[in-house]
């Protein structure tokens, strides 16, 4: 099962964290969540905002291409990269992954307070 390695991020993952063996067919943004960092989802992962948007430094190739409704929400996401995809939509494959969480998201409520 593949490794999923989050870069440090200030508030989320200070220190970053290596989650191993990863179901593969994950969602990204599961994976955080259960592994208890909080990404933001405003839209309860259901590809309408930006919120849980990730930065894919390695491994972006085994990820299934974005469906155009991802490409045109992350149009939209703070700090957008040609590697960035939205966390809720990003399924984990048989590669093994890493990904940086933006300092700064478009949210102005998150969910769950």
């Amino acid at each position: 099962m593949p490794t999923l390695t989050i870069l440090p991020h200030p508030q989320l993952c200070p220190d970053g964290l290596v989650l191993n063996d990863i179901a593969t067919g994950t969602k990204i943004c599961d994976a955080l969540l259960e592994n208890n960092i909080d990404i933001d989802h405003a839209c309860e992962k259901s590809c309408a905002c930006t919120t849980c948007h990730v930065i894919i430094k390695e491994g972006f190739n085994s990820l299934a291409p974005a469906s155009d409704m991802e490409e045109d929400l992350l149009d939209q996401a703070w700090g957008l990269q040609a590697t960035s995809r939205l966390s809720c939509q990003a399924i984990v494959g048989e590669e093994d992954l890493t990904l940086e969480i933006p300092k700064y998201t478009i949210n102005h409520a998150r969910e769950n307070g």
